[in-house]
């Protein structure tokens, strides 16, 4: 079989402190079969995201026994993600269980880099009882990540009650006008909230990425 050339950026880890991910929607079972024969003799972990559970059923047998895969966040660990170590710095919300697959790749992309997230659900502000009722344990962690589709409210709201870092996470939830989620990716972008940081919709690893910069900005051995 005839494989397009992969060239996966081994330096990445060196240059900034995160390894380059591998991004599986839009590229064939023999990439992916290829760049992790080449992961494999290198002796290098990868984290895999984006990787659908069709077209998981497509890579050989060898290639899936090799993988620790998660459909909710279609993510899968190429290697042991290392333990993680000490009480978790990183809580991870959601407005509602509709907002849970952004959410699990942004847990995942943590856990491959050793970091524990607390992760609290199911608190949006239709029910504004779910999120005060949780407070003074939101308010015990340094970084948040907010996942919320639709109005995205549950951003706004979080980052007029709390002082730590906060990550808006847009998620493509909602009927109509939500826009696949152009509506809660604005509602963010906008948010008289002061000091938000915002990813693009569904975009959990990047959320991750962000949580794991500010960390080591908040101690350099993170």
């Amino acid at each position: 079989m005839n494989v397009p050339e992969v060239r996966p950026d081994t330096s990445r880890g060196e240059r900034v402190g995160l390894d380059e991910a591998v991004f599986c929607e839009g590229k064939s079972a023999g990439q992916i079969e290829a760049i992790l024969a080449g992961a494999g003799k290198r002796g290098a972990r990868l984290l895999l995201t984006r990787l659908a559970g069709e077209k998981l059923e497509v890579l050989s047998a060898g290639a899936r026994a090799g993988l620790d895969y998660d459909a909710l966040s279609r993510s899968a660990f190429f290697g042991a993600a290392p333990a993680a170590a000490g009480a978790p710095r990183v809580a991870i919300l959601s407005a509602g269980t509709s907002d849970l697959p952004a959410a699990r790749e942004a847990q995942r992309t943590l856990a491959w880099y050793g970091q524990g997230a607390a992760e609290l659900h199911d608190i949006g502000v239709a029910g504004l009882w779910r999120l005060t009722e949780r407070l003074d344990d939101i308010r015990r962690y340094p970084v948040l990540i907010v996942a919320a589709g639709m109005d995205a409210a549950l951003v706004s709201v979080v980052g007029g009650l709390v002082r730590g870092c906060v990550i808006g996470l847009p998620t493509s939830v909602g009927y109509g006008v939500a826009a696949g989620g152009r509506v809660a990716l604005d509602a963010m972008l906008a948010s008289c909230a002061p000091g938000l940081a915002v990813v693009n919709i569904d975009n959990g690893y990047g959320a991750a990425c962000i949580a794991l910069r500010m960390l080591r900005a908040f101690s350099p051995q993170a």
